[in-house]
């Protein structure tokens, strides 16, 4: 397997394909780096060399009991940027992947990166704040977690109707549900729930006025997970020269639901 080390000694597994212009992935919660499989392999096929990592906790990588927090979640991609070398690449984040490789520009520069894409993402800012009543309300986050205690594999199960839209006529099949939940219960439980900590507390949006890359913002507006209008809307506005493109009647998972559109957007961008 291709793995590196982290400064605190956490293993980082890492897939990387094709050659070319490289593309570095950052997988949603609760999924790791196979969330991508599609994408990579229609961009790999035309020229594009393509990475995902499995995030801390996550997947293959290691299990560690801390640095469950966006300043080590963007450290850890700084380092597997640099153990490959990286140049000119593109960064793209689904959901809470959003937010670390956007906390990656801020806190270590954009000198590496050719254009950012955010995707479904919890930028600029998720939870409820006290300047920002308009976020998801708190305890909803205190409420997954304690699905996750009480039956995290039925949690995440049940997880996937919102998740892909099911519940609003969205289809996908039981192979993808099946994937989903398997790629889920990889994960530490500590790092499942940690994660839900970092993502709906924290807030990115001194993270967008440091964003001065060429940057892509796609949300579906009928993500019942991480809801448009107080997100990627705003995170569209926030980072100069953002452009952005709204799915009709797509879910959180549009990666799955909307995938060959998806496909065709990315590439576009990036041959721009």
């Amino acid at each position: 397997m291709s793995t590196f080390l982290t400064r605190d000694g956490s293993e980082i597994y890492f897939k990387d394909w094709g050659s070319g212009k490289p593309v570095l992935f950052s997988h949603g919660w609760p999924l790791d780096g196979d969330m991508w499989e599609v994408q990579m392999e229609y961009l790999s096929s035309r020229g594009y060399r393509t990475i995902a990592f499995d995030r801390r906790g996550f997947g293959r990588s290691s299990q560690p009991w801390n640095g469950y927090d966006y300043d080590t979640f963007a450290d850890d991609i700084a380092q597997l940027i640099e153990h490959l070398d990286l140049r000119e690449v593109t960064l793209v984040g689904f959901s809470m992947g959003g937010g670390d490789v956007s906390r990656y520009i801020a806190r270590h520069g954009s000198s590496r990166v050719a254009g950012l894409v955010l995707l479904g993402a919890v930028t600029p800012i998720f939870g409820r704040a006290a300047d920002y009543p308009q976020g998801v309300d708190t305890a909803v986050f205190d409420g997954i977690v304690a699905g996750l205690r009480q039956d995290r594999a039925q949690f995440i199960a049940d997880f996937a109707s919102p998740f892909y839209g099911i519940n609003h006529g969205q289809k996908v099949s039981q192979g993808v549900l099946t994937q989903t939940l398997n790629i889920a219960l990889l994960a530490s439980i500590k790092g499942t729930i940690d994660c839900v900590t970092a993502f709906g507390g924290t807030d990115f949006r001194a993270d967008m006025a440091k964003i001065d890359v060429p940057t892509l913002v796609i949300h579906g507006d009928d993500d019942q997970i991480v809801p448009f209008e107080t997100t990627g809307k705003l995170a569209a506005q926030m980072i100069p020269g953002a452009q952005l493109k709204v799915y009709a009647g797509a879910p959180h998972g549009f990666a799955v639901t909307h995938a060959q559109q998806l496909n065709e957007d990315l590439l576009a961008f990036l041959a721009r």
